[in-house]
């Protein structure tokens, strides 16, 4: 049985609202094998020598770049969408990286949606950086879903050359998570790590907390050679100190990690 040499990086996401210092430190202490740079407000996230500099410093290389999608990063970058993927791609390619998480359009940005599947196939085709597209969920208001996203929050509904899955944007979609891992097939290509209970919030909830198959898809990632990143996106807004978000971080990745290989294991025995 083939193991992969997965890697399994901390999202600087993950220490909100503390900042991007903060979560190089802890990936440093807690044993990560590097980070995803979420690029948002925090002027630090936005800094190519900054970053870099935290990189060197702590000894984590940065194996992937978030690009500013979120509704509060609209100004970060420039306004323009397609030059926040091109700043996005450049930074990856400075910092060593190999993936640029993007987000599908909202539908609102009605051109850049429009040209959005054949851009990105276009930008793909130009660098080594794999362009990977995170599936969504359906926005929802008194039982009422609101499509947010263009062309759609099913991103396994397009061509694009490679997937991300994110757990916690399934559980809120109310999918079957393993079932999109296998429309996306081999293309999926990175992993966003975190529980969901099946409720209408994005719960980005530690790994083994919530109702999503976590444990499941490590294992088949272990099974079938995964080549991708795990990256252990969660929600410690609700620590109550710095020492309960430490430990909420180590309990995702010991669970990433006995899980991820669990298979390895036996097939040594």
């Amino acid at each position: 049985m083939h193991v992969p040499d997965t890697k399994v990086l901390l999202s600087t996401a993950s220490v909100y609202p503390e900042n991007t210092v903060t979560a190089f430190e802890l990936a440093a202490r807690l044993g990560y094998d590097g980070v995803e740079v979420m690029v948002w407000n925090d002027p630090i996230s936005q800094d190519i020598e900054a970053l870099r500099r935290l990189s060197d410093a702590h000894r984590m290389p940065i194996h992937a770049v978030h690009a500013p999608c979120l509704l509060i990063t609209q100004r970060v970058w420039t306004t323009d969408p397609w030059t926040k993927l091109v700043r996005a791609r450049a930074a990856a390619e400075k910092l060593g990286a190999d993936t640029v998480v993007v987000h599908p359009p909202f539908r609102w940005q009605r051109q850049y949606a429009r040209d959005f599947v054949a851009g990105i196939g276009r930008m793909a085709g130009e660098t080594d950086v794999r362009f990977a597209v995170e599936n969504m969920y359906p926005w929802r208001y008194r039982d009422r879903e609101v499509l947010a996203y263009a062309p759609g929050w099913d991103v396994t509904d397009e061509e694009y050359r490679h997937f991300t899955i994110d757990l916690s944007h399934a559980s809120t979609s109310r999918v079957d998570a393993l079932g999109m891992v296998d429309r996306m097939g081999d293309r999926l290509a990175h992993i966003h790590l975190a529980d969901g209970s099946g409720s209408g919030k994005d719960e980005h909830l530690i790994p083994g907390r919530g109702s999503q198959p976590c444990a499941e898809l490590l294992e088949r990632l272990a099974r079938t050679g995964f080549g991708g990143h795990v990256v252990l996106e969660v929600n410690t807004r609700r620590a109550t100190s710095p020492a309960e978000r430490e430990a909420d971080l180590a309990e995702a990745l010991a669970f990433t990690r006995l899980h991820l290989h669990t298979r390895a294991r036996h097939a040594r025995t």
